[in-house]
């Protein structure tokens, strides 16, 4: 077996591991820098959950040695792990979804390579001068273009980065979706490539300040719009063949084992290899059997590599037996996992990669045991000292270390968590918004984000990196810093001993195990409408202290509850969903219908969430990558949930006429073509601002107050 010494780290913990191939060698891509790609290069990436996955994207403008030395050393590392990852080979521009959903505020792309002498170094440089191509409104891409009038069109954004000034100019004819994920772009290359120190602008067309004229020149007519590229309709409309690749009979074969889905397990033999051709939507899939041998799955794999060169948009993945997922799965209508559990939150282990166990939340050994530490998102083994200050009438004021993890909805706050490394200090700071804090507030939290960096050394050599949080998107590194506790979030008030508010006399707290094993207790309106079956909820009221189980809740979630508990006050009572007393409905106003939906019951495909617009002038369906939250919910689009058992189409409030006509067409086409035979599922409509619990309980820690601020104007407080 092949081995290297970069495959010694590989897939030991979970998270996201990317290379490039510099001299037919693999080197490692810095953290701060992930998603940030030169066009003229080929990367291996490996992302490792409780079921690896190795990817490795080509850039577009790479030479074929490199490229093709991006599939060996991903040959040798799948050998190396075992064979158990699922391989997706990708190329730039048509990348998977599953792929993007790793990079939530978007992939970047940049002009140059190794041999023009770009690294992936971060730095501080306030010298840069370049301009990004922003396109995309689930899936992010910025392209880097020359840095000329030419470059820019009407319809899409762009971001001029010179350094110390970053503009993100709006073209007349973009949408207001467009400007938000434009905006979100250009405040992550502030806050992570710059560190806080560039200054952020706003530009409409026809507004543009001097120093962009410097730069560019004379400003001439402006092209109308960009030519769209051609996107796969997510609808399902052609179902795959499914082929078999075998020996068995002394020849190597591939013969049809059936000509479209939905297609039935068994039909998968252990000893053989099989290929589910999807390739008229872009997609391959390569099955390799448990007990197949390795001149069968040669075989497949080549045989995929020549299905791949027929499709119009080029996706392999390649899977093992037991890595199975829900993109594959989706074609067989009877599809079991082996050694299912209940709960969608409750993972189970796949293959061998990492040999990552199923580690329940346990704080006593969280600093001890690195496996769980990784499990959680840690950067080390927990070890380091973590100091909280909240923001107050424009200066830091120190958190009471006993309070460490509670964070007010009504105050910001600066965490900073320093840790050794190879005998060097580093330091993560993180600045949290409450989403009810002042203006005045979030403008002294960034300034004194900037400070606080300073006072670390702020130079290159002193690793610190400084990350702009916002109430609800907390990352799982954050949310794990507490010692093995929960992070809880409170509905409003503040923390300080001047507080201009008072907590409501009944509370109730959310609380859910992400993915990556995070809790999170967040408190959410006194009402049985936001219950939730896969989840735990704390009640309290003057009178009564509950905590509610709901049928597909972890015990993780279980344990998380004591310590929301232990700040309440009193003994609870414990109560299983389906067996609740009297007075606990009477403590939320009554008994209302709240998520139950079977799909909670049992083991389910995860939901999906879909964009239907037409602001290209077709209407397109768009999958939303990566885990969905509720900002996801363009207010300008038809929005389509899938949660296996019903369909919901969520109408914004400003989708135009057009969107709201299909949408209903595209939701019936999309359920009676799924490939895995489902027919006649339930389709719900509903406007913005009028969701039921049934709709909102696939969303962790719904805010219906959420659209009172318009989503730019209130990412313009970022700044």
């Amino acid at each position: 077996m092949v081995s290297h010494k970069e495959f010694a780290t590989a897939g030991k913990k979970p998270g996201l591991q990317v290379w490039r191939i510099e001299k037919m060698d693999l080197k490692p891509v810095p953290e701060a820098l992930h998603g940030s790609f030169y066009t003229g290069d080929a990367y291996l990436l490996l992302y490792t959950t409780f079921d690896g996955r190795g990817l490795f994207p080509a850039g577009e403008e790479c030479s074929q040695d490199e490229s093709g030395a991006a599939a060996v050393f991903a040959m040798q590392m799948d050998d190396h792990l075992g064979g158990g990852p699922v391989q997706f080979r990708e190329v730039q521009d048509n990348e998977s979804k599953i792929f993007i959903g790793y990079f939530k505020k978007g992939i970047k792309y940049q002009k140059g390579g190794v041999a023009s002498g770009f690294q992936h170094v971060v730095t501080n440089d306030a010298n840069v001068k370049r301009l990004l191509h922003v396109k995309g409104r689930r899936a992010i891409r910025a392209t880097e273009q020359d840095l000329a009038w030419s470059s820019f069109n009407m319809g899409d954004c762009f971001i001029i980065d010179l350094g110390q000034n970053i503009y993100v100019w709006y073209g007349s004819k973009s949408n207001r979706y467009e400007r938000l994920k434009a905006t979100e772009l250009a405040i992550d290359i502030r806050d992570n490539e710059r560190r806080g120190r560039g200054t952020m602008h706003l530009i409409d067309e026809g507004e543009e300040p001097a120093e962009v004229i410097e730069t560019l020149g004379p400003k001439p007519a402006i092209a109308p719009c960009g030519s769209d590229d051609d996107k796969v309709d997510a609808g399902n409309k052609k179902k795959g063949s499914l082929y078999m690749i075998s020996d068995a009979s002394g020849n190597m074969k591939v013969s049809c084992v059936a000509e479209s889905s939905p297609f039935k397990q068994a039909m998968l033999s252990p000893e053989e290899c099989y290929i589910v051709d999807n390739g008229v939507d872009g997609s391959i899939f390569v099955w390799k059997g448990p007990k197949a041998n390795p001149s069968e799955r040669k075989a497949a794999l080549s045989a995929g590599d020549a299905f791949h060169r027929m499709t119009p948009l080029p996706q392999i993945q390649v899977i093992p037996a037991g890595g199975e997922m829900t993109l594959f799965k989706q074609f067989f209508c009877d599809w079991k996992d082996k050694d299912e559990t209940t709960g969608v939150t409750k993972p189970y282990t796949i293959g061998r990669i990492a040999k990552v166990p199923q580690i329940p939340f346990d704080a006593a050994t969280l600093h001890t045991n690195k496996t769980m530490a990784a499990h959680h998102g840690m950067v080390d083994d927990g070890k380091g000292k973590v100091q909280i200050w909240r923001v107050e009438k424009g200066a830091k004021a120190p958190v009471d270390p006993s309070t460490y993890g509670h964070f007010y909805g009504g105050d910001c706050y600066l965490i900073l968590y320093s840790y050794n490394l190879g005998g060097r200090e580093k330091h993560i700071i993180y600045t949290w918004q409450g989403l009810k804090c002042t203006q005045d507030e979030l403008t002294a939290s960034a300034y004194l984000t900037v400070l606080l960096d300073d006072s670390m050394g702020g130079s290159p050599l002193q690793v610190s990196v400084s990350y702009s949080v916002t109430q609800g998107q907390e990352p799982p590194h954050l949310v794990s810093l507490f010692r093995g506790k929960p992070m809880i979030i409170h509905l409003g008030g503040t923390s300080s001993k001047s507080g201009h508010s008072e907590t409501a006399s009944t509370r109730l707290f959310h609380i859910r195990q992400s993915t990556s094993g995070a809790t999170r207790a967040v408190e959410v309106e006194a009402s049985s409408s936001n219950l939730n079956s896969n989840d735990v909820f704390v009640l309290k009221s003057p009178k009564v202290l509950y905590i509610w189980r709901g049928t597909g809740a972890t015990d993780e979630e279980m344990e998380a509850s004591k310590h929301v508990v232990g700040f309440l006050g009193g003994t609870p009572s414990q109560v299983q969903e389906g067996k609740e007393p009297a007075d606990f409905w009477s403590a939320l106003g009554g008994k209302k219908e709240y998520q139950t939906s079977t799909g909670l019951k049992k083991m389910v495909k995860p939901p999906r969430l879909f964009g239907c617009s037409n602001k290209t002038g077709t209407i397109l369906v768009e999958e939303v990558p990566g885990d969905f939250t509720q900002s996801d919910l363009a207010t300008d689009d038809v929005m389509l949930l899938d949660t296996w058992d019903q369909i919901f189409l969520w109408v914004g409030k400003d989708a135009n006429d057009e969107e709201r006509k299909e949408a209903p067409r595209i939701a019936k086409d999309y359920v009676n073509t799924d490939p895995s035979g489902r027919k006649g599922l339930p389709i719900t409509t509903i406007q913005q601002g009028e969701e039921p619990s049934t709709f909102t309980g696939w969303f962790h820690a719904w805010d219906p107050k959420m659209w009172e601020t318009d989503p730019l104007e209130r990412i313009r407080k970022r700044f």
